[in-house]
């Protein structure tokens, strides 16, 4: 401190450490998530067994990848409610290029993923070229990329796949399924890039404050249209991975996945005002989500209850979100 002026991003995490209900948040995830897992092993046999902990991680993979692409906007201070979209689109291109005895696997993975992030940085221009809210902008274009992949599919499901491509999403390596052990991986390099690297710290200033970010210099446009990009592209990984698991590419594929993906990151801690969130609260979130579903499911449970759970559990987390928010008064 000089003069006896505070740098602004020391005042904001003076202001957050006396924010009342931020011990609760930072652990009442983990409290949550260990109580439902306890009480749903007490209450069915089947829910702690190997194979079903296999089958919940499997089931969470997808909206996993999506929602640790949404955690990168969010926490930037914007949303992204096209990734179910992109899911269609990235799908229904991979698998035009996915038929037997035609492309390497490669191929169909890079058209794939080259269309997301294609889809993910105009997203980025749009909202970083105009004032039109990211709310806004992606409603367009989520109901743009529905329309894409109605038209590049001809409104029928593309069938037919080489068994090279179904591995990448239905195989197992040593006995783990595929899409397990490429959400790790995933994982643990979106939380580096998030935690470790300067683009990182660029997005948590952008989320926490963008005028004080601009005054240090953050070029705020590249920022945002990095981390719609990153969404894109980590939407059409999720797009590729489901269509290889289903062996089609469905064109009405991944409808309402986006609100999985963003209730996912809210659960997890990633605040609705930006600036604040990880990558491990996401994957608990995400976690939690598939969890309940599961325990529901082994329960007996009909899918209309199951959602009035999953909208309860959200409002929870952003009260709880809404409470860690300093006051203006």
């Amino acid at each position: 401190m000089k003069n006896g002026i505070t740098p602004p991003f020391a005042q904001s995490n003076k202001a957050t450490a006396r924010i009342p209900g931020s011990g609760i948040r930072k652990y009442g995830l983990w409290v949550a998530f260990v109580a439902v897992c306890l009480v749903l092993s007490f209450i069915t046999p089947k829910f702690l067994t190997v194979q079903n902990l296999m089958i919940i991680l499997t089931q969470v993979s997808i909206n996993a990848l999506l929602a640790f692409g949404v955690t990168f906007v969010i926490i930037a201070g914007g949303i992204d409610l096209s990734i179910g979209s992109m899911v269609a689109v990235t799908g229904v291109v991979a698998a035009t290029f996915a038929h037997p005895d035609t492309y390497p696997v490669a191929v169909p993975v890079l058209a794939g993923l080259g269309a997301g992030l294609l889809f993910g940085a105009f997203n980025g221009f749009i909202i970083t070229r105009s004032n039109v809210p990211p709310f806004i902008v992606t409603l367009g274009t989520m109901t743009i990329g529905r329309g894409l992949a109605l038209i590049l599919s001809n409104g029928r499901p593309i069938s037919n796949l080489s068994d090279s491509f179904n591995f990448l999403g239905g195989g197992k390596i040593m006995g783990i399924p595929t899409l397990i052990i490429l959400l790790l991986v995933l994982f643990v390099v979106c939380s580096i890039l998030l935690k470790r690297t300067v683009l990182g710290r660029y997005i948590y200033a952008v989320g926490g404050n963008e005028q004080a970010a601009k005054a240090s210099g953050i070029q705020l446009t590249n920022v945002k249209m990095v981390v719609y990009t990153l969404c894109g592209g980590l939407a059409a990984l999720a797009g590729i991975l489901l269509t290889s698991r289903i062996t089609t590419g469905q064109p009405n594929a991944g409808t309402g996945f986006e609100l999985d993906a963003i209730a996912a990151a809210i659960i997890g801690g990633t605040s609705t005002s930006g600036g604040t969130g990880t990558m491990t609260g996401t994957l608990i979130g995400a976690l939690l989500i598939g969890v309940i579903s599961n325990g529901l499911d082994l329960l007996n449970v009909t899918s209309y209850y199951q959602q009035v759970v999953m909208g309860a559990i959200i409002i929870g987390a952003v009260v709880l979100d809404s409470m860690n928010q300093p006051s203006n008064g």
